[in-house]
């Protein structure tokens, strides 16, 4: 189990000095609690990132709380919360006082279009990271038809994402793996 102070570093570096936005963060975690430090398998991690997309409010610290609890419980989400919240919410403050005296430089638009083409590739291979573990043989085809499925319904029937969310849990209870 690791320390406090653990779960501070972890949190500290990875949440504030990701660049790429909460997708990117999800995966850098990934790679550092699951694959590296082994605090949690696959499925924790997994159930935290659902949970977290089922809150209100921002995902990214619903989820970095709930991994938080997982290893230490209400001191390791408060210490989770704390540290991958407080450090960027500064840097936002600063970043936005620049942006607001830079906005009308094309250099800095042109900064922004290209940013924004890699945050949309780096949610794409957050996606990735987080499905590949259940993508294995007998359950392909279970876990594309569920993720066209909910894709469908969220972006061309206009469902909301709580419904799509609570729909593929409950699919997934009902067909379960092989």
């Amino acid at each position: 189990m690791p320390t406090l102070r653990q779960i501070a570093g972890v949190f500290a570096r990875n949440a504030n000095l990701t660049l790429g936005g909460g997708s990117a963060t999800t995966a850098v975690l990934y790679r550092e609690i699951v694959e590296k430090r082994q605090w949690v398998d696959s499925d924790r991690f997994t159930l935290c990132f659902a949970l977290a997309r089922l809150a209100p409010g921002t995902n990214l610290l619903a989820f970095c709380t709930a991994v938080g609890w997982v290893l230490r419980r209400l001191p390791g989400a408060v210490v989770a919360l704390l540290t991958a919240s407080i450090p960027c919410t500064l840097l936002v403050v600063a970043i936005t006082v620049l942006f607001s005296r830079w906005q009308e430089n094309s250099l800095v638009q042109a900064a922004i279009h290209g940013a924004v083409a890699v945050a949309v590739s780096i949610t794409v291979k957050t996606c990735w990271t987080i499905a590949k573990p259940h993508f294995k043989a007998g359950t392909r085809v279970r876990v594309a038809l569920i993720a066209v499925t909910a894709f469908t319904l969220h972006l061309w029937l206009g469902l909301p994402a709580i419904q799509v969310l609570l729909l593929a849990a409950a699919v997934g209870f009902l067909l379960p793996e092989a």
